[in-house]
């Protein structure tokens, strides 16, 4: 399983990627705490049967910096470049929260160029507020969930983006993630979060464009993307389908990569078909 590193010239500057393994390709678009080393859990299983190709947004180390913080508006084009560059054929696009943007505006301006999309903990610009499904409610009370629980996660040094029952059931991984976070300590996050939550404004109806199969993946103890929003937002695809992860919070890849492969590879086949 053989990795090869590559730098893509983009308007901002450099987008740094990584190819991993030969086979029918897989993109993995990271989240705001993230970069391309995010997947290892991933690329360890995936690299022996596909092209397994990661890389760290605009703005995210070791991709160049961007003056004023990248704009999430930009994101697709990177990715649309990165596919032509690297001569993709029809990949299936695995996002995780942030990564969302990315993947969906790409995938709904080039539906017929895509095999499959894995919405991870997020519904992207997909604005689940618009969904058929009332879920007014369901939203409040996941609000006074994350008004009451965060605060003390922030105290105890809890990443929002595992949670304390990741952070507690293995310390390790917990650390981890938060190494790999701190990666692009230097940037805005704050920033880039209020643009990418501006940007949440399309209509899920949107998704009709999309002939292939979409998986919403969601923890039932998110605290930052509520699973409801994906569920709701998983109604209007129409091949689309909704897994609710039980005992994980926003980065189910993270911290139940064995469950999270298990449902890309269900994906997979259900693309190959």
């Amino acid at each position: 399983m053989r990795t090869t590193p590559g730098r893509l010239a983009r308007p901002f500057g450099d987008l740094y990627y990584e190819v991993t393994g030969d086979g029918p390709p897989l993109i993995f678009a990271h989240g705001l705490g993230g970069n391309h080393l995010s997947w290892w859990q991933q690329i360890a299983r995936f690299g022996t049967t596909h092209a397994c190709v990661t890389f760290a947004h605009r703005g995210f180390a070791p991709s160049d910096a961007v003056a004023g913080g990248p704009e999430p508006a930009d994101y697709a084009g990177d990715l649309a470049a990165l596919i032509a560059h690297l001569g993709l054929d029809r990949p299936i696009l695995v996002a995780q929260s942030m990564g969302g943007w990315t993947c969906v505006d790409h995938a709904l301006a080039n539906p017929e160029t895509i095999a499959g999309l894995m919405l991870a903990c997020t519904t992207g610009s997909l604005d689940f507020r618009q969904a058929k499904t009332d879920i007014a409610d369901d939203l409040a009370r996941w609000q006074a969930r994350v008004d009451a629980t965060t605060p003390r996660w922030a105290e105890a040094g809890i990443s929002p983006a595992c949670g304390e029952a990741f952070a507690r059931r293995d310390p390790a991984r917990h650390e981890l993630y938060k190494s790999i976070d701190r990666l692009n300590a230097s940037l805005d996050k704050a920033q880039v979060r209020e643009r990418i939550w501006e940007a949440r404004s399309r209509p899920p109806s949107d998704l009709a464009a999309l002939d292939c199969p979409v998986l919403f993946l969601a923890g039932a103890d998110d605290l930052v993307i509520p699973a409801c929003g994906l569920e709701a937002v998983s109604a209007h695809a129409r091949n689309g389908r909704f897994v609710c992860v039980p005992d994980a919070g926003h980065s189910v890849y993270f911290e139940h990569p064995d469950r999270f492969n298990a449902e890309l590879e269900a994906l997979i086949a259900e693309a190959s078909r």
